[in-house]
């Protein structure tokens, strides 16, 4: 009896062609190379950056207030600019990646991104430092999509697995070394240097990128102007309204932007399903199962790495009164996993299914989080503090991966820089939603575990996690709060868990 065949979305169903009809997702297309792996490691450089800061700057908020006399709503922007900048032009560049070609493209965008890390270092006020953000955010947005795109161009399905299992390690590890690497940089030499460490990796990676990177065949796609407004105007409301939401207090203000962004944001998906000749985000993508769930689980993903951070980190610096490099190198385990378990689920992850690598990964990552908040107490051991860690970062390892694969095995050449904008739209809104949620529930945690703190300047925890350590009768309540509100992620990650549970089976698995 031949194998049962589970739902797939097929090139011809989303009218994709090439030079000799349909294309296919079985290999390189013609003028692509027959040995991609160099173009995956110059790449690797670009990516590993951009992910680093994602996570870098969030060690270094006392040291931005005192340096630059700023307040923490903003040092609290140098963070939201940056995030914005990245999150709102994602559709647009994965399209332009398309359009344009994904190595020209991506050269632009590490370009962009090199030169603002410079501006940033340079800055010499708070108001210029937010804006250099902005224009690192614009180019890291620029850049992530095309590293998913051409991986899915220049590798075969079969091989695809072991290349993205080469992008999620340097997107774990890059997330979780990237503030071990901030704290030693203030530590030693100054918060300039979080910024300045980009320019030799994005030199270096420009040359990599122009020599080794192909010019791949590019789609003359008519480019879908309203599409773009809507979502650039739904985005940039909703994510500025989660963001900004307790600085407005959750008054009127916030509310009309996230509902506004709602429904720009479903204009633009009426607009997409209705009017678009050819559409910004191909609706048919998500006829396919996996890449749906996919979307989902990375969300998640996106939600937990950020709203980890936060708790943790106040936790650290505010309860245990270490400093930036010695609260970073608590996560260093993590690193570490990843490190390890990588390869290992990079060579697992083109022979077993990805529901298996990817729910291993979800569920252990969530035990670690359960786990962790459990052992936050001010006189915890700190091996008490360092073991969940480790578990929550052997499941990271087992992550990325298989979720990228899933994403993206089963599109065609002409959509993969669309579905891989979409891919990685979906994770940056997922860090949105994460940071916005995970402030708002601390501050909540912090009202009701020190009410003694209600209305005093204190109770902002950004506030108190730059005071120092504080006074012996506070520890218990804050950290009470911390560890309530990592219960979120850990919530969140369980949601993804049952998610991947729904995963089909790869093409080249059936027959086995």
């Amino acid at each position: 009896m031949a194998p049962r065949r589970d739902p797939e979305l097929r090139p011809t169903q989303l009218g994709a062609t090439g030079p000799a009809g349909p294309l296919a997702t079985a290999g390189p297309q013609p003028g692509e190379p027959s040995n991609p792996w160099p173009a995956m490691f110059a790449l690797v450089l670009g990516f590993f950056v951009i992910m680093i800061d994602t996570t870098i700057v969030s060690v270094a908020t006392p040291a931005l207030m005192a340096d630059l006399d700023a307040g923490v709503t903003d040092v609290v922007w140098v963070t939201s600019a940056y995030l914005l900048a990245y999150a709102v032009p994602l559709l647009i560049t994965g399209r332009l990646g398309d359009r344009v070609g994904p190595k020209w493209m991506y050269l632009s965008g590490l370009a962009v991104f090199t030169l603002s890390s410079l501006w940033c270092g340079l800055s010499a006020d708070i108001q210029m430092l937010i804006v250099a953000r902005i224009f690192q955010g614009l180019g890291a947005a620029m850049m992530v999509p095309q590293t998913m795109a051409i991986i899915t161009r220049t590798f075969p399905p079969e091989r695809r697995g072991k290349a993205t299992s080469l992008w999620g390690a340097v997107a774990g590890i890059a997330g979780l070394i990237g503030p071990i690497l901030g704290g030693v940089l203030i530590d030693s030499v100054g918060w300039q240097w979080i910024f300045f460490v980009n320019l030799p990796i994005g030199v270096v990676g420009l040359v990599l990128a122009w020599l080794l990177v192909p010019s791949l065949e590019t789609h003359s796609h008519r480019f879908d102007v309203v599409g773009v407004v809507l979502s650039a105007i739904g985005m940039f409301a909703l994510v500025f309204g989660i963001q900004e939401g307790s600085n407005l207090d959750w008054d009127y203000r916030a509310w009309l932007l996230i509902i506004g962004g709602l429904v720009v944001m479903a204009a633009f998906v009426g607009w997409q399903a209705k009017g678009a000749a050819e559409p910004l985000m191909p609706l048919k993508l998500f006829t396919d199962r996996n890449f749906s769930l996919a979307n989902i689980a990375i969300t998640a993903v996106g939600v937990v790495m950020v709203g980890f951070q936060l708790p943790f980190m106040l936790y650290a610096q505010t309860v245990r009164g270490l400093g930036p490099t010695e609260a970073a190198l608590l996560t260093a385990p993590m690193a570490i996993t990843s490190m390890v378990f990588a390869p290992i689920v990079g060579r697992l992850v083109d022979t077993r299914h990805p529901r298996y690598l990817a729910g291993f990964g979800m569920l252990t990552s969530a035990i670690g989080l359960f786990w962790m908040a459990a052992a936050m107490r001010p006189d915890a051991p700190v091996w008490q503090i360092l073991l969940p860690v480790t578990v929550y970062g052997l499941g990271n390892s087992f992550i990325f991966a298989p979720i990228g694969v899933s994403a993206n095995r089963n599109l065609p050449m002409a959509l993969a820089g669309a579905g891989s904008g979409v891919f990685n739209n979906s994770r940056q809104v997922g860090a949105v939603l994460g940071s916005a949620g995970i402030a708002a529930l601390m501050t909540a945690r912090l009202g009701a575990d020190l009410p003694q703190l209600a209305g005093h300047a204190g109770a902002d925890p950004m506030a108190l996690g730059g005071a120092g350590r504080l006074p012996t009768q506070l520890l218990d309540g804050f950290s009470s709060a911390m560890a309530q509100s990592l219960v979120l992620p850990a919530v969140v990650m369980l949601a993804g868990f049952v998610s991947v549970l729904f995963l089909t089976t790869p093409r080249h698995l059936r027959s086995r």
